[in-house]
Protein backbone atom coordinates (compact mmCIF):
# COMPACT_ATOMS: atom_id res chain seq x y z
CA UNK A 1 0.00 0.00 0.00
CA UNK A 2 1.41 3.19 -1.16
CA UNK A 3 2.16 5.43 1.98
CA UNK A 4 2.81 9.06 0.60
CA UNK A 5 3.44 8.89 2.68
CA UNK A 6 0.84 10.87 1.51
CA UNK A 7 -2.15 8.55 2.41
CA UNK A 8 -5.24 8.30 4.75
CA UNK A 9 -3.50 4.94 6.07
CA UNK A 10 -0.78 6.62 7.41
CA UNK A 11 0.51 4.63 5.47
CA UNK A 12 -4.74 0.56 7.47
CA UNK A 13 -16.58 1.81 22.63
CA UNK A 14 -24.24 6.42 49.33
CA UNK A 15 -26.89 7.67 49.92
CA UNK A 16 -26.60 7.87 53.67
CA UNK A 17 -29.01 6.78 56.02
CA UNK A 18 -28.02 7.45 59.68
CA UNK A 19 -29.31 5.55 62.29
CA UNK A 20 -30.39 8.77 65.02
CA UNK A 21 -34.09 8.97 66.39
CA UNK A 22 -36.19 12.06 65.13
CA UNK A 23 -34.16 15.22 65.11
CA UNK A 24 -34.41 17.58 67.96
CA UNK A 25 -31.89 20.56 67.73
CA UNK A 26 -30.04 21.17 71.00
CA UNK A 27 -29.14 24.56 71.90
CA UNK A 28 -25.47 24.43 71.62
CA UNK A 29 -26.48 23.42 67.65
CA UNK A 30 -28.80 26.50 67.27
CA UNK A 31 -25.85 28.39 69.15
CA UNK A 32 -23.11 27.40 66.56
CA UNK A 33 -25.20 28.27 63.71
CA UNK A 34 -26.00 31.52 64.72
CA UNK A 35 -22.51 32.07 65.53
CA UNK A 36 -21.50 30.87 62.17
CA UNK A 37 -24.31 33.23 60.83
CA UNK A 38 -22.43 36.27 62.33
CA UNK A 39 -19.08 35.04 60.82
CA UNK A 40 -20.92 34.41 57.67
CA UNK A 41 -22.49 38.59 57.80
CA UNK A 42 -18.50 39.75 59.25
CA UNK A 43 -16.60 37.61 56.80
CA UNK A 44 -17.27 38.11 53.28
CA UNK A 45 -13.62 39.51 53.02
CA UNK A 46 -12.41 36.41 54.62
CA UNK A 47 -14.23 34.55 52.89
CA UNK A 48 -13.07 35.88 49.54
CA UNK A 49 -9.42 35.99 50.32
CA UNK A 50 -9.95 32.00 50.77
CA UNK A 51 -11.33 31.20 47.93
CA UNK A 52 -9.37 33.70 46.11
CA UNK A 53 -6.01 31.27 47.53
CA UNK A 54 -7.75 28.26 46.74
CA UNK A 55 -7.80 29.57 43.05
CA UNK A 56 -4.56 30.42 43.21
CA UNK A 57 -3.28 26.90 44.68
CA UNK A 58 -5.46 24.83 41.65
CA UNK A 59 -4.18 27.18 39.01
CA UNK A 60 -0.74 26.60 40.61
CA UNK A 61 -1.82 22.36 40.97
CA UNK A 62 -2.57 22.86 37.43
CA UNK A 63 0.60 24.11 35.77
CA UNK A 64 3.02 21.85 37.63
CA UNK A 65 0.72 18.62 36.29
CA UNK A 66 1.18 20.37 33.16
CA UNK A 67 5.27 20.95 33.60
CA UNK A 68 5.33 17.39 34.94
CA UNK A 69 3.75 15.40 32.01
CA UNK A 70 5.32 17.79 29.19
CA UNK A 71 9.07 17.10 31.12
CA UNK A 72 7.30 13.54 30.87
CA UNK A 73 6.88 13.67 27.15
CA UNK A 74 9.96 15.77 26.65
CA UNK A 75 12.28 13.04 28.39
CA UNK A 76 10.47 10.10 26.43
CA UNK A 77 10.92 11.92 23.20
CA UNK A 78 14.63 12.52 23.60
CA UNK A 79 14.70 8.97 24.73
CA UNK A 80 13.20 7.08 22.28
CA UNK A 81 13.87 9.51 19.48
CA UNK A 82 17.23 8.23 18.63
CA UNK A 83 16.11 4.82 17.84
CA UNK A 84 13.46 6.49 15.09
CA UNK A 85 13.90 6.91 11.32
CA UNK A 86 12.42 8.65 9.00
CA UNK A 87 12.18 6.48 5.41
CA UNK A 88 12.26 7.50 1.96
CA UNK A 89 11.33 4.86 -0.97
CA UNK A 90 11.62 4.95 -4.51
CA UNK A 91 9.16 2.66 -6.09
CA UNK A 92 7.94 1.32 -9.80
CA UNK A 93 4.16 0.41 -10.84
CA UNK A 94 2.34 -0.30 -13.64
CA UNK A 95 -0.34 2.69 -14.85
CA UNK A 96 -2.50 2.82 -16.85
CA UNK A 97 -2.74 5.78 -19.63
CA UNK A 98 -5.72 8.07 -21.09
CA UNK A 99 -5.09 5.53 -24.26
CA UNK A 100 -5.57 2.43 -21.91
CA UNK A 101 -2.15 1.00 -22.33
CA UNK A 102 -0.29 -0.26 -19.28
CA UNK A 103 2.76 2.55 -18.60
CA UNK A 104 5.76 2.10 -15.86
CA UNK A 105 5.94 4.94 -13.42
CA UNK A 106 7.86 5.89 -10.62
CA UNK A 107 6.88 7.04 -7.43
CA UNK A 108 8.30 8.71 -4.31
CA UNK A 109 7.23 7.85 -0.45
CA UNK A 110 7.82 7.95 3.01
CA UNK A 111 7.49 6.63 6.45
CA UNK A 112 8.32 5.68 9.44
CA UNK A 113 10.12 3.14 11.56
CA UNK A 114 12.37 2.51 14.56
CA UNK A 115 15.62 0.43 15.55
CA UNK A 116 15.43 -2.85 17.26
CA UNK A 117 19.00 -4.10 17.13
CA UNK A 118 22.18 -2.59 16.91
CA UNK A 119 23.20 -4.41 13.77
CA UNK A 120 20.66 -1.96 11.58
CA UNK A 121 17.55 -3.48 11.77
CA UNK A 122 14.34 -1.61 11.51
CA UNK A 123 10.61 -2.65 11.57
CA UNK A 124 7.97 -0.33 9.39
CA UNK A 125 4.58 -1.39 7.94
CA UNK A 126 4.63 -3.32 4.44
CA UNK A 127 2.68 -0.66 2.66
CA UNK A 128 5.62 2.00 3.45
CA UNK A 129 7.49 -0.15 1.28
CA UNK A 130 5.12 -1.56 -1.30
CA UNK A 131 6.04 -4.23 -3.84
CA UNK A 132 7.55 -2.46 -6.95
CA UNK A 133 10.29 -0.75 -4.26
CA UNK A 134 13.45 -0.22 -6.41
CA UNK A 135 15.67 1.72 -3.04
CA UNK A 136 15.25 2.20 0.09
CA UNK A 137 17.10 5.35 2.16
CA UNK A 138 16.62 5.87 5.99
CA UNK A 139 17.55 9.00 7.87
CA UNK A 140 18.39 8.85 11.77
CA UNK A 141 17.32 11.55 14.17
CA UNK A 142 20.51 13.61 14.02
CA UNK A 143 20.70 13.50 10.66
CA UNK A 144 22.47 10.61 9.28
CA UNK A 145 21.52 8.79 5.98
CA UNK A 146 22.24 5.57 4.98
CA UNK A 147 21.61 5.03 0.88
CA UNK A 148 21.85 1.22 1.10
CA UNK A 149 19.31 -0.22 2.20
CA UNK A 150 17.92 -3.85 2.41
CA UNK A 151 13.80 -5.07 2.37
CA UNK A 152 14.63 -7.95 4.76
CA UNK A 153 10.75 -9.06 4.14
CA UNK A 154 7.44 -7.85 4.33
CA UNK A 155 4.23 -9.77 5.07
CA UNK A 156 1.83 -10.48 2.14
CA UNK A 157 -0.90 -8.40 1.12
CA UNK A 158 -3.57 -10.51 2.74
CA UNK A 159 -1.93 -10.76 5.92
CA UNK A 160 -3.50 -8.77 9.16
CA UNK A 161 -0.09 -7.95 10.12
CA UNK A 162 0.88 -5.12 8.01
CA UNK A 163 4.94 -5.24 8.84
CA UNK A 164 7.95 -4.93 7.14
CA UNK A 165 11.35 -5.27 7.96
CA UNK A 166 14.30 -3.62 6.51
CA UNK A 167 18.52 -4.12 7.04
CA UNK A 168 21.03 -0.92 6.86
CA UNK A 169 23.75 -3.03 4.82
CA UNK A 170 26.67 -0.81 6.08
CA UNK A 171 26.84 1.14 9.26
CA UNK A 172 29.89 2.68 8.42
CA UNK A 173 30.81 2.60 12.43
CA UNK A 174 27.69 4.12 13.38
CA UNK A 175 26.47 3.05 16.81
CA UNK A 176 22.48 2.45 16.89
CA UNK A 177 20.06 2.58 19.53
CA UNK A 178 17.60 0.07 19.38
CA UNK A 179 14.04 1.02 21.14
CA UNK A 180 12.79 -1.14 24.30
CA UNK A 181 9.44 -3.75 23.32
CA UNK A 182 7.02 -3.02 25.83
CA UNK A 183 3.95 -5.54 26.66
CA UNK A 184 1.34 -3.89 24.82
CA UNK A 185 -1.55 -6.55 26.94
CA UNK A 186 -0.92 -4.12 30.13
CA UNK A 187 -2.69 -1.38 28.07
CA UNK A 188 -5.73 -0.18 29.46
CA UNK A 189 -7.96 2.23 27.97
CA UNK A 190 -6.94 5.67 29.21
CA UNK A 191 -3.29 4.99 29.62
CA UNK A 192 -1.26 7.66 28.11
CA UNK A 193 0.40 7.05 25.11
CA UNK A 194 3.11 8.92 22.74
CA UNK A 195 3.22 8.23 18.85
CA UNK A 196 6.72 9.47 17.19
CA UNK A 197 7.60 9.76 13.03
CA UNK A 198 8.13 11.15 9.88
CA UNK A 199 5.09 13.83 10.12
CA UNK A 200 3.88 14.06 6.00
CA UNK A 201 6.78 12.86 4.82
CA UNK A 202 8.81 15.96 5.98
CA UNK A 203 8.90 17.11 9.66
CA UNK A 204 11.19 14.18 11.41
CA UNK A 205 10.75 12.85 14.14
CA UNK A 206 7.31 14.93 15.13
CA UNK A 207 5.57 13.81 18.84
CA UNK A 208 2.14 13.89 19.67
CA UNK A 209 0.29 12.44 23.02
CA UNK A 210 -2.82 11.06 23.65
CA UNK A 211 -4.30 8.28 25.29
CA UNK A 212 -5.45 4.61 24.23
CA UNK A 213 -8.71 4.81 23.48
CA UNK A 214 -10.29 1.22 22.58
CA UNK A 215 -8.97 -2.15 21.66
CA UNK A 216 -9.57 -5.11 19.36
CA UNK A 217 -10.56 -2.61 16.26
CA UNK A 218 -10.82 -4.40 13.17
CA UNK A 219 -10.61 -2.06 10.24
CA UNK A 220 -9.92 -2.10 6.42
CA UNK A 221 -7.69 0.42 4.91
CA UNK A 222 -6.39 1.69 1.54
CA UNK A 223 -4.79 4.55 0.29
CA UNK A 224 -6.30 8.00 -0.89
CA UNK A 225 -6.44 7.32 -4.45
CA UNK A 226 -8.44 4.26 -4.35
CA UNK A 227 -6.13 2.48 -7.52
CA UNK A 228 -4.28 0.29 -4.28
CA UNK A 229 -6.28 -2.64 -3.12
CA UNK A 230 -7.11 -2.76 0.56
CA UNK A 231 -5.87 -5.10 3.51
CA UNK A 232 -7.79 -5.83 6.40
CA UNK A 233 -6.55 -5.23 9.93
CA UNK A 234 -7.51 -6.92 12.97
CA UNK A 235 -7.26 -6.68 16.53
CA UNK A 236 -5.66 -3.08 16.44
CA UNK A 237 -5.19 -0.10 19.29
CA UNK A 238 -7.15 2.90 18.95
CA UNK A 239 -5.90 6.00 19.73
CA UNK A 240 -6.58 10.00 20.18
CA UNK A 241 -2.59 10.66 19.76
CA UNK A 242 -2.34 12.37 16.45
CA UNK A 243 -1.32 9.73 14.01
CA UNK A 244 0.00 11.73 10.63
CA UNK A 245 0.31 10.86 6.96
CA UNK A 246 4.07 9.97 6.96
CA UNK A 247 3.62 8.55 10.50
CA UNK A 248 3.08 4.82 9.19
CA UNK A 249 5.42 2.38 10.74
CA UNK A 250 6.49 4.46 13.58
CA UNK A 251 6.31 3.87 17.26
CA UNK A 252 3.01 3.93 19.78
CA UNK A 253 5.50 4.30 23.08
CA UNK A 254 3.98 3.71 26.80
CA UNK A 255 4.90 5.96 29.49
CA UNK A 256 8.34 4.31 30.30
CA UNK A 257 9.41 4.83 27.03
CA UNK A 258 8.94 1.28 25.90
CA UNK A 259 7.29 0.28 22.34
CA UNK A 260 3.64 -1.21 21.96
CA UNK A 261 2.41 -0.66 18.92
CA UNK A 262 3.73 0.12 15.33
CA UNK A 263 1.33 3.18 14.13
CA UNK A 264 -0.44 2.22 10.89
CA UNK A 265 -3.91 3.71 10.47
CA UNK A 266 -6.18 6.58 10.20
CA UNK A 267 -10.15 6.97 10.40
CA UNK A 268 -10.09 9.46 7.39
CA UNK A 269 -13.97 10.67 8.29
CA UNK A 270 -12.79 11.30 11.63
CA UNK A 271 -10.76 13.38 14.04
CA UNK A 272 -7.49 12.28 16.09
CA UNK A 273 -8.66 8.23 15.76
CA UNK A 274 -5.62 6.46 14.71
CA UNK A 275 -4.70 2.42 14.95
CA UNK A 276 -1.76 0.82 15.66
CA UNK A 277 -0.73 -2.68 15.66
CA UNK A 278 -0.15 -3.84 19.25
CA UNK A 279 3.76 -4.60 19.39
CA UNK A 280 2.46 -8.65 21.60
CA UNK A 281 0.74 -9.55 17.91
CA UNK A 282 4.39 -8.75 16.28
CA UNK A 283 6.69 -10.51 18.92
CA UNK A 284 7.22 -13.86 16.98
CA UNK A 285 8.08 -12.37 13.78
CA UNK A 286 10.82 -9.95 15.33
CA UNK A 287 11.90 -13.17 17.19
CA UNK A 288 12.02 -14.82 14.03
CA UNK A 289 13.89 -12.00 12.13
CA UNK A 290 16.55 -11.28 14.78
CA UNK A 291 17.31 -15.30 15.14
CA UNK A 292 17.20 -15.81 11.36
CA UNK A 293 17.95 -12.55 9.77
CA UNK A 294 14.91 -13.38 7.44
CA UNK A 295 11.42 -13.16 7.49
CA UNK A 296 9.46 -16.09 8.67
CA UNK A 297 5.79 -16.52 9.44
CA UNK A 298 4.63 -18.84 12.08
CA UNK A 299 1.60 -21.12 10.68
CA UNK A 300 -1.09 -23.38 12.19
CA UNK A 301 -3.34 -24.03 8.99
CA UNK A 302 -6.66 -23.57 9.50
CA UNK A 303 -9.61 -21.71 8.11
CA UNK A 304 -11.75 -20.02 10.81
CA UNK A 305 -14.29 -16.67 11.45
CA UNK A 306 -13.80 -15.37 15.05
CA UNK A 307 -16.88 -15.86 17.50
CA UNK A 308 -19.09 -13.25 18.49
CA UNK A 309 -22.81 -13.56 20.73
CA UNK A 310 -24.11 -13.17 16.95
CA UNK A 311 -22.09 -15.47 15.26
CA UNK A 312 -22.00 -18.09 17.98
CA UNK A 313 -26.25 -17.48 17.56
CA UNK A 314 -25.65 -18.35 13.89
CA UNK A 315 -24.03 -21.63 14.31
CA UNK A 316 -25.99 -22.96 17.13
CA UNK A 317 -22.65 -22.87 19.67
CA UNK A 318 -22.55 -22.71 23.27
CA UNK A 319 -19.16 -21.29 23.04
CA UNK A 320 -18.97 -17.80 22.52
CA UNK A 321 -15.75 -16.63 21.75
CA UNK A 322 -12.89 -18.77 19.91
CA UNK A 323 -12.03 -19.32 16.76
CA UNK A 324 -14.31 -21.41 14.94
CA UNK A 325 -12.83 -23.51 12.28
CA UNK A 326 -14.92 -23.44 9.41
CA UNK A 327 -14.39 -24.50 5.49
CA UNK A 328 -14.36 -21.20 3.01
CA UNK A 329 -16.00 -22.46 0.32
CA UNK A 330 -14.29 -25.70 -1.77
CA UNK A 331 -11.32 -24.35 0.46
CA UNK A 332 -10.90 -27.02 3.62
CA UNK A 333 -11.04 -25.63 6.86
CA UNK A 334 -8.13 -27.48 8.01
CA UNK A 335 -4.92 -27.97 5.61
CA UNK A 336 -3.76 -31.05 4.91
CA UNK A 337 0.08 -31.34 5.60
CA UNK A 338 -0.55 -28.06 8.02
CA UNK A 339 0.72 -28.30 11.70
CA UNK A 340 -2.88 -28.01 12.18
CA UNK A 341 -3.52 -31.27 10.92
CA UNK A 342 -0.60 -33.26 12.70
CA UNK A 343 -2.04 -31.71 15.89
CA UNK A 344 -5.58 -33.29 15.03
CA UNK A 345 -7.64 -30.12 14.60
CA UNK A 346 -11.28 -30.50 13.01
CA UNK A 347 -13.52 -28.87 11.30
CA UNK A 348 -16.18 -27.44 13.49
CA UNK A 349 -13.62 -27.13 16.40
CA UNK A 350 -13.44 -24.03 18.75
CA UNK A 351 -9.98 -22.78 19.63
CA UNK A 352 -10.23 -20.49 22.47
CA UNK A 353 -6.53 -20.27 23.87
CA UNK A 354 -2.99 -20.37 22.54
CA UNK A 355 -1.18 -21.34 25.64
CA UNK A 356 -2.23 -19.08 27.87
CA UNK A 357 -3.34 -16.19 25.04
CA UNK A 358 -7.47 -15.99 25.07
CA UNK A 359 -8.93 -15.66 22.10
CA UNK A 360 -11.68 -13.22 22.46
CA UNK A 361 -12.88 -10.30 20.93
CA UNK A 362 -9.30 -8.38 21.64
CA UNK A 363 -7.20 -11.53 19.95
CA UNK A 364 -8.04 -13.51 16.95
CA UNK A 365 -6.20 -16.37 16.52
CA UNK A 366 -4.15 -14.95 13.97
CA UNK A 367 -2.76 -12.43 16.56
CA UNK A 368 -2.08 -15.12 18.82
CA UNK A 369 -0.22 -17.41 16.47
CA UNK A 370 1.67 -14.15 15.36
CA UNK A 371 3.32 -13.90 19.09
CA UNK A 372 5.17 -17.10 18.72
CA UNK A 373 7.96 -17.63 15.65
CA UNK A 374 8.13 -21.08 13.47
CA UNK A 375 9.29 -23.82 15.17
CA UNK A 376 7.68 -23.19 18.69
CA UNK A 377 5.47 -25.73 19.97
CA UNK A 378 1.80 -24.44 21.45
CA UNK A 379 -0.85 -25.79 23.42
CA UNK A 380 -4.38 -25.39 21.96
CA UNK A 381 -7.03 -25.48 23.91
CA UNK A 382 -10.50 -26.67 21.76
CA UNK A 383 -14.00 -26.98 22.55
CA UNK A 384 -15.14 -30.27 19.98
CA UNK A 385 -19.15 -30.72 20.92
CA UNK A 386 -19.17 -31.16 24.38
CA UNK A 387 -15.80 -31.30 25.29
CA UNK A 388 -12.59 -29.85 26.25
CA UNK A 389 -9.47 -31.00 24.52
CA UNK A 390 -5.62 -29.99 24.42
CA UNK A 391 -4.01 -30.19 21.39
CA UNK A 392 0.09 -29.33 20.59
CA UNK A 393 1.64 -27.81 17.33
CA UNK A 394 4.56 -26.80 16.13
CA UNK A 395 4.27 -23.96 14.04
CA UNK A 396 5.62 -24.13 10.33
CA UNK A 397 6.86 -21.29 8.36
CA UNK A 398 3.65 -19.90 6.38
CA UNK A 399 3.42 -21.31 2.47
CA UNK A 400 4.12 -18.60 0.14
CA UNK A 401 0.72 -19.32 -1.35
Amino acid sequence: MEDGEKSKKTDRLNIFSGGRSPYKPPLAVSAILLLSLGLGIGGGFIGEKLAAHSRSSTIAAKQQYVSDEGALIGSIAKTVGPSVVSIDVQSRSNATDVFGFSQPTSQQSAGTGFIISSSGLIVTNRHVVPIGTTSVSVTLADGTKFNNVQVVGRTAGSSSQDVAFLKIANLHGKNLTPVTLGDSSKMNVGDRVIAIGNALGQFQNTVTSGIISGFGRDVTAGDQSGLTASENLTDLFQTDAAINEGNSGGPLVNINGEVIGVNTAIAASAQNIGFAQPINDLKGLIKGVLASGKLQVPYLGVRYVSLTNDIASEFNLSTKRGAYIVTSGSDPAVLSGSPAATAGLQEKDIITKVNSISIDQNTSLTAAISRFKVGDKVTLTVVRGSKTLTLHATLATEPTQ
